[in-house]
């Protein structure tokens, strides 16, 4: 055992999004991916649904990996560890529902034991070598689920009555989006969406948005960024060219205020003296400026 610094630059994103069928999940994957890696070759696909994601080869030359049932956990662990193999850096696996719900997939597999209570002491320890296989892996992953339809009668913007489908609960086995960073919920065929789960703080609470690439620059951004830390925000006061400034990054950093209240006040005081009027002689040049010759 040995103990080692905390470093988000350590951390591969685990990034879910679900919906029901026609709310562009494959599409909003994808786009994540190449945000993420700006290199259309280094992102996968592992694709249960019938090849759905040959649709958008028009996108760039991503790869795919086809398939086929029985989809059993263990043949989803096998095309990740493919995939892994050939270098790719971003993972799509579209969708996860299979491995659950699909033909030779975990339910299927309970009830060819018997169906009983007991029959799930040989599924559940299979189903969890899958989930450790996303934890794990050295990519980035990005998982789409289909969601639960369900449909509601509401009325337009033109004033007419009309029938809206909606998704509700994933079709998966319950607790895995605990397991991601950040999952995203598409709430409508407009492909709108919105953060159910976020470990990121950059969506959780905000208003419905369209998932792009900029939407997966975003996440490697915060990813790859330095962990905040009293030192480099004290090299930062340090740096700081303006009283301004200074305020903006006091703002920006609440947590420090009070542990770096001292080295604000005096950064301040240094920055005040500095624009003082006795501080410049009659030309407008400060006293503290070197002059030639010295």
């Amino acid at each position: 055992m040995q103990l080692k610094q905390s470093k988000r630059q350590n951390v591969k994103l685990r990034l879910g999004i679900s919906g029901p069928s026609g709310f562009g999940k494959t599409h909003s994957a994808l786009l994540l991916a190449f945000g993420m890696t700006q290199d259309w070759s280094k992102v996968a696909v592992i694709d249960s649904e019938n090849s759905s994601a040959s649709l958008y080869s028009d996108l760039g030359n991503f790869n795919v990996l086809d398939l086929q049932a029985p989809y059993s956990p263990e043949r989803y662990i096998q095309a990740i560890e493919v995939c892994e193999k050939s270098g790719i850096e971003v993972i799509v696996i579209d969708s996860i529902t299979h491995e659950w719900q699909g033909k030779g997939g975990c339910l299927q597999i309970h009830e060819q034991l018997g169906g009983r209570f007991q029959d799930w002491a040989k599924v559940t320890p299979r189903h969890q070598s899958f989930i450790d296989k996303i934890l794990q892996s050295t990519c980035h992953i990005i998982t789409t689920a289909r969601t639960k339809i369900d449909y509601s009668l509401d009325v337009g913007s033109n004033g007419k009555t009309q029938v809206m489908k909606h998704g509700t609960k994933e079709i998966t086995r319950e607790g895995f989006e605990y397991e991601l960073t950040v999952n995203f919920e598409l709430v409508n065929d407009q492909h709108l969406a919105k953060s159910s789960k976020d470990r990121t703080g950059l969506f959780m609470n905000k208003p419905e948005f369209i998932i792009t690439t900029k939407t997966g620059e975003r996440l490697l951004k915060w990813c790859n960024a330095e962990p905040v830390t009293s030192k480099n925000v004290l090299k930062r006061i340090n740096e700081c060219l303006s009283i301004s400034e200074l305020m903006n990054l006091y703002k920006e950093f609440p947590q420090f205020q009070q542990s770096l209240n001292a080295q604000y006040q005096s950064k301040k005081q240094q920055l005040e003296n500095l624009v003082k009027p006795e501080n410049f002689s009659s030309n407008g040049i400060s006293k503290s400026t070197p002059q030639s010759g010295q």
